[in-house]
């Protein structure tokens, strides 16, 4: 399967740039590209049915896991394990961009956001 970049989904979501590039797929995996303009933040969640891989591909982003926070930086990676709170933030000038995989596929229904 080829996925063109012009064929992702285009999705804004609390700020965040996503294009998801295997919407609506049942695949064992699922892979998003995620803009991160200067301010933005991905509130704390944890999901009930995906491990999740970032990769940081360009710029800063403050990443909590639990009680824990790291600063990463364009070349870093952090695996989210399935029902762990997580969030980030991106407290610089300059946007930064991540790669994200779900293991299994990404499912809305199993995300658990913290107000």
């Amino acid at each position: 399967m080829i996925v063109r970049s012009d064929a992702a989904k285009q999705i804004t979501f609390d700020g965040l740039e996503i294009r998801d590039y295997t919407p609506g797929l049942d695949h064992s995996s699922s892979l998003a590209i995620i803009g991160v303009p200067p301010g933005v933040q991905h509130r704390n969640a944890r999901s009930t049915r995906s491990d999740k891989y970032y990769y940081v591909i360009e710029g800063k982003i403050r990443f909590t896991l639990g009680s824990d926070e790291y600063h990463l930086e364009e070349g870093d990676f952090c695996l989210v394990q399935k029902g762990v709170l997580f969030g980030y933030r991106n407290d610089t000038e300059a946007r930064a961009i991540l790669s994200l995989v779900h293991t299994p596929g990404f499912d809305l229904s199993a995300e658990v956001f913290e107000d």
